[in-house]
């Protein structure tokens, strides 16, 4: 069994080996945000990431995780709904959006939550290769684009 002074010391050098390399890349805080949810990670997750880093193919992540969306929607009726926000949902918001949702495209939901603060307010939903995006940033971008293509003045 490991000693807690070199379990102690490993903890250590995973941490400042992943602070070196995002400090190097620029990006710290977000790597902290994706080991703070990589702790919720399945032992399988992890195996195929590790065999995925393994054969370098890590580039091909994005397609995988297409992939097994298309899988899972095709083989299970529960649709999966991504749902962003600009700050965490309230419990009843989120069962606004699953009663919602379920009445929708009429099948058991399983949210999958981001916070994503750029979008100042509002929700974006996406299911089924379907986005609805009623933040608060798409709204402005639309009141800007008919302000633009308005015409301002008259016939002084």
């Amino acid at each position: 069994m490991k000693s807690r002074a070199v379990e102690k010391q490993k903890i250590e050098a995973y941490a400042r080996s992943l602070l070196d390399a995002a400090r190097g890349e620029g990006r710290a805080p977000l790597d902290v945000q994706q080991i703070r949810h990589a702790v919720k990670f399945a032992p399988e997750v992890f195996e195929v990431l590790a065999r995925m880093s393994e054969e370098s193919d890590l580039e091909l992540l994005q397609q995988v995780y297409d992939d097994l969306r298309n899988m899972l929607d095709s083989e299970d009726e529960t649709v999966t709904v991504d749902v962003t926000t600009a700050v965490k949902m309230t419990p009843s918001l989120r069962k606004k959006v699953r009663d919602k949702c379920e009445h929708d495209f009429e099948a058991p939901i399983f949210l999958v939550e981001h916070i994503e603060p750029s979008i100042l307010g509002g929700i974006i939903i996406e299911a089924k290769g379907r986005r609805r995006d009623a933040s608060v940033r798409a709204q402005l971008v639309n009141i800007r684009k008919n302000l633009s293509t308005s015409f301002v003045g008259g016939d002084e």
